[in-house]
């Protein structure tokens, strides 16, 4: 990882920097913020440890305003709560005591690095996955990830990545479908000063920062149709061009990108190019579903009630009998992002000797084996006729196909709490098709759930 030392402190930070070099950490001091500002345009990084004493608000501002996405953690000799309370307000994420301790600093660093992208894996269909894996990332191929929202598709990126002849470089990801399509392509490339409004500095774009390393392009299906050939030249040539540029910039990179959508079908409804399709797709890897990984929902169930257990300071409870079989029923849409959660709220309302069936608990406080896995032949054998008449309780019989859409996609919204990416994974559109709906129904005078807000009672005609 690359940190950036930003101050002096008599020296202290020095001394965290060998600590942090010790770690495995490339570091850069930068005396003034500006410097560090500069550095975080030219070369990126992973992690910035500011004198508290700087005008720490005002850096970290300015890192919102060009949009680097960097944590910061302030650090002051001894403990000015005063400063540390400021700091942390100003944005910063954690507040390190000075002179540094090596035990701290190494816990910080990790967890900087893991972010909870630990490869926990038991069930026979992933280790097929794994082996192939293994088989291909010392090589030099692009890969493609799929599967659905939730399988894992990063933690496997990163995987391919240590396994492969650029482990030694940096890993770089950007996600493609969170970043508005304006502004994905300085993003990716980088701009020169002065290339467009709020262009204040020249910035190295992503794939700059992943030199020498691997870039993954998170959910690529849902880059615009007309970036997509800027991105196909580069690959293909192993240049860019930074927006405003003047010529060319050599890099030196593997491509890793990730899909939640079927990229063939893009291609046949024209929002991908095939050649793009042909040129990342070298390898495939697809991610099972969780539904269908049945060992690994009982090995990741004890990682989770371990984990959080330890976070929330609870008793570790195991997990009961009854609890496990409902988890193993329920057809887990949001797969392991899902199950994480749902461990993560058992833990914090198991009140017994273990996690029973009470404590597994849907976000609206429905119980799991209200929303278990149908299967279609049960679903076969259901009153059709009654299924088909109605959505959210209310007849379809009169009704426009505009009316039963927008239906659908406010209650499937409200019951995703706001979360548009997520309805939109179980709506099976894309984020932006999404966004262009509620984008009218905005301008409709229709109520939209914000993030956040979801299960209310919502006035739609």
């Amino acid at each position: 990882m690359r940190l950036i030392i930003v101050g002096t402190l008599n020296g202290q930070l020095s001394q965290a920097s060998r600590i942090a070099m010790d770690k495995g950490a490339r570091v850069v001091h930068a005396g003034e913020a500006e410097t560090a500002l500069n550095v975080l345009r030219d070369q990126g990084g992973d992690l910035v440890m500011i004198d508290v004493g700087l005008d720490v608000k005002s850096f970290i501002d300015q890192i919102r305003s060009e949009r680097m996405a960097v944590p910061v953690i302030a650090c002051g000799i001894g403990s000015d709560s005063r400063l540390a309370v400021a700091a942390i307000r100003a944005g910063a994420k954690e507040y390190l005591p000075l002179p540094p301790d090596a035990e701290l600093i190494a816990a910080v660093l990790e967890a900087v690095t893991d972010d909870s992208h630990q490869f926990i894996y038991r069930d026979p269909i992933m280790l097929n996955v794994v082996r192939l894996a293994d088989q291909v990332a010392p090589s030099e191929a692009s890969i493609m990830i799929t599967g659905e929202s939730g399988t894992g598709k990063e933690v496997m990126a990163r995987y391919v990545h240590r396994r492969s002849r650029r482990s030694g470089g940096p890993f770089i990801s950007v996600n493609c479908a969170a970043i508005p399509e304006n502004l994905l392509e300085s993003e990716l490339f980088g701009h020169e000063k002065g290339a467009f409004t709020g262009a204040v500095a020249r910035r190295i774009g992503k794939f700059e920062e992943a030199n020498g390393g691997t870039l993954l392009l998170d959910e690529i299906s849902e880059m615009d149709v007309r970036l997509q050939a800027k991105l196909l030249r580069a690959i293909q040539e192993r240049e860019i061009d930074r927006v405003g540029g003047g010529k060319p910039v050599k890099v030196d990179l593997r491509i890793v990108a990730t899909s939640n959508r079927d990229l063939a079908e893009e291609v046949r409804k024209g929002t991908f190019r095939e050649d793009l399709l042909f040129r990342l797709n070298v390898v495939n890897l697809r991610i099972p579903s969780l539904r269908d990984r049945p060992e690994d929902i009982r090995t990741l169930s004890g990682h989770f009630i371990d984990k959080y257990a330890e976070v929330n300071r609870v008793p570790r409870r195991p997990l009961s009998l009854d609890a496990l079989n409902q988890l193993l029923r329920h057809s887990w849409t949001g797969n392991v992002r899902e199950l994480e959660n749902t461990m993560h709220r058992a833990v914090l309302l198991a009140t017994g000797d273990d996690i029973g069936p009470e404590a597994i608990l849907l976000p609206d406080g429905q119980p799991h084996a209200a929303s278990s896995f149908t299967s279609p032949a049960s679903a076969d054998a259901t009153d059709g006729s009654q299924a088909a008449q109605t959505v959210a309780g209310q007849t379809m019989v009169g009704r426009t196909v505009a009316e039963v859409e927008r239906h659908l996609i406010i209650d499937t919204l409200s019951h995703c709490f706001g979360n548009r990416t997520h309805a939109a994974n179980i709506l099976g559109i894309s984020i932006r098709t999404l966004r262009n709906k509620l984008n009218q129904y905005v301008d409709e005078g229709v109520p939209v759930p914000l993030p956040g807000e979801g299960q209310k009672a919502m006035a739609r005609d």
